[in-house]
């Protein structure tokens, strides 16, 4: 039996309460009763405090800088234009001559481009009718998602590696690059920055997008071990002592890379991970221990928000985590937090490093 803490989510006004609770380890898969976060609309001027995030309107701090779409220095998935081009070439008109001509570099002529970047989490019209009232679907429509109906709705929590090493460049590669979007981005040093709403469907995690929050977390990734692809020595090395430590390259600048510009940033294991995902074992650095304690903050902060997002994660029969792909029938009954893998056989994020107990062991 052990501990679990448990973030109330509250307005940027109201003070962060903590609740104990305890419960087995492994958690069986019934419903886990968790108090209920206080919910207070947000309206007018107020304090802010830097470590909220935004659910349906609503401030929630959790405990760990955000930095939000409306914060300076943030990222907007909001807007329709791309961010990091010329001001002059943004618009939509130029975007989708580019993407026409496959001029992105980021080569992705075939991604399917829209002016937005996220939708309404009902999905299809015939999807959306025989799971919400036509009340509720007017609701959202009109004036947004009513708490409720959203706790009802959100059940998943989906973890990915960003391929891209930094959240600027991550943001360049999905809002520039390739007309995509998540809900949150974690950077090497602990910064979380938010995107959108968490009300609204990013383009993530494909049949996931609709009951789900996702979070790309800055690391270069997981690669087969024979991978000749790999670019982890481009992007780890080793100090005089032995140690290891993240060197961005040079061709990203660092610009926006990390607010708080720690001299030094490691990941939380000195040597690559080797583990199997999918069937295949693969190589890859660990998180900084900055992302992991904000990760947890996150974590706990959206199990609270949403009690239908346990704070566990895909077990076999074993009790231990699933690194594969999840049966149909295993995904459309889990809740809780996963990684992509678990959604799509064709992925491989959050990869071979991460710490599925800590995190969890954490937010509870």
């Amino acid at each position: 039996m052990k501990n679990r803490l448990s973030l109330v989510a509250l307005v940027a006004a109201a003070s962060v309460v903590f609740a104990g609770c305890k419960s087995p380890q492994p958690e069986s898969s019934a419903t886990v009763s968790r108090p209920r976060p206080v919910v207070q609309p947000s309206v007018g001027l107020q304090q802010r405090f830097g470590d909220e995030i935004v659910v349906a309107g609503h401030f929630y701090r959790i405990g760990t800088p955000v930095v939000t779409w409306m914060d300076a220095g943030g990222y907007d998935a909001y807007r329709v234009e791309r961010r990091f081009v010329p001001y002059e070439k943004s618009d939509w008109e130029a975007t989708t001559q580019a993407m026409g001509a496959g001029k992105v570099k980021w080569e992705s002529r075939n991604q399917q481009f829209a002016p937005t970047r996220y939708g309404l989490r009902y999905g299809t019209p015939q999807a959306a009718t025989q799971k919400y009232t036509p009340r509720e679907l007017e609701q959202v429509r009109g004036g947004g998602w009513p708490l409720p109906l959203l706790q009802k709705t959100i059940d998943q929590f989906v973890l990915h590696y960003d391929v891209a090493g930094t959240s600027r460049n991550c943001f360049d590669v999905l809002q520039d690059g390739r007309g995509l979007s998540v809900q949150f981005m974690l950077d090497l040093d602990g910064t979380i920055y938010q995107t959108l709403d968490v009300k609204e469907r990013a383009w993530q995690a494909t049949i996931s997008n609709n009951r789900s929050i996702g979070i790309e977390i800055a690391n270069i990734g997981s690669y087969g071990i024979n991978s000749t692809q790999a670019p982890l020595e481009q992007w780890y090395k080793k100090d005089a002592d032995g140690k290891t430590y993240i060197a961005i390259p040079e061709r990203l600048g660092g610009l926006g890379s990390q607010r708080t510009n720690p001299s030094v940033l490691r990941p939380a294991r000195n040597d690559a991970i080797v583990d199997e995902v999918q069937g295949v074992k693969q190589r890859m650095y660990d998180l900084t221990p900055q992302q992991y304690a904000a990760l947890i903050k996150l974590t706990a902060g959206l199990c609270d928000v949403f009690p239908k997002i346990r704070p566990d994660y895909p077990r076999g029969a074993d009790g231990k985590l699933i690194k594969e792909a999840l049966s149909e029938r295993e995904w459309e009954e889990f809740q809780g937090v996963l990684g992509h893998y678990h959604v799509q056989k064709n992925k491989s994020d959050p990869g071979s490093a991460l710490q599925w107990d800590l995190v969890i062991d954490g937010a509870r």
